[in-house]
């Protein structure tokens, strides 16, 4: 299932990249045609916005990782985690709370990568037990659990935080992480 959907989240992922590949295409060819005329101002601008641009679809990419609800779920995926992230000193998020038909129950799901917070929740993640957290196997992922959140640490820059519920739910929720796809991506 994991490969299907990272198959999937590739098809879907190439439809829209050809359009934005244009406008990106365009944009870095404004810019070099703003330096071969000497206009070092514009050209540094258009590699702004075309980073811009391309920030963007990276962050569209990481995003297809937010696993669908679970039946009987929604999903509400969070929009602008991203403005945060940029004033955190940048990186990659993606963030979706998953709430049950009936409202009993609720859990977020949140996903940075290539962030300074990263690095040091990394470094609680990795040495989990010995700061007194139970350390569970999802797959061959280490998954540290304490205080109704679920914490995993993918190739040493991508956390995952799952938060809300108990522990059954939290290793649930953690189980439809594509943790193959993620070590993979940027890759």
């Amino acid at each position: 299932m994991k490969r299907l959907m990272t198959l999937a989240v590739a098809a879907s992922l190439s439809l829209p990249l050809s359009a934005q590949a244009d406008e990106i295409t365009d944009t870095l060819q404004a810019a070099i045609d703003a330096y071969n005329d000497g206009d070092v101002t514009y050209a540094l601008e258009e590699l702004d916005f075309a980073r811009q641009k391309l920030m963007a679809l990276r962050t569209e990419a990481f995003q297809q990782f937010l696993p669908p609800a679970p039946d009987g779920w929604t999903r509400e995926v969070e929009t602008d985690m991203q403005a945060g992230l940029t004033m955190m000193g940048g990186g990659m998020g993606a963030s979706a709370g998953y709430r049950a038909s009936d409202g009993s129950q609720y859990y977020s799901i949140t996903m940075m990568a290539d962030n300074a917070m990263v690095a040091s929740m990394g470094a609680m993640v990795a040495n989990a037990a010995a700061m007194g957290m139970k350390v569970e196997r999802v797959g061959r992922q280490r998954v540290a659990i304490n205080d109704g959140q679920a914490m995993a640490l993918v190739n040493n820059r991508i956390l995952i935080t799952i938060e809300g519920g108990d522990e059954a739910l939290l290793l649930e929720a953690m189980q439809g992480i594509d943790f193959d796809g993620l070590s993979n991506f940027g890759n």
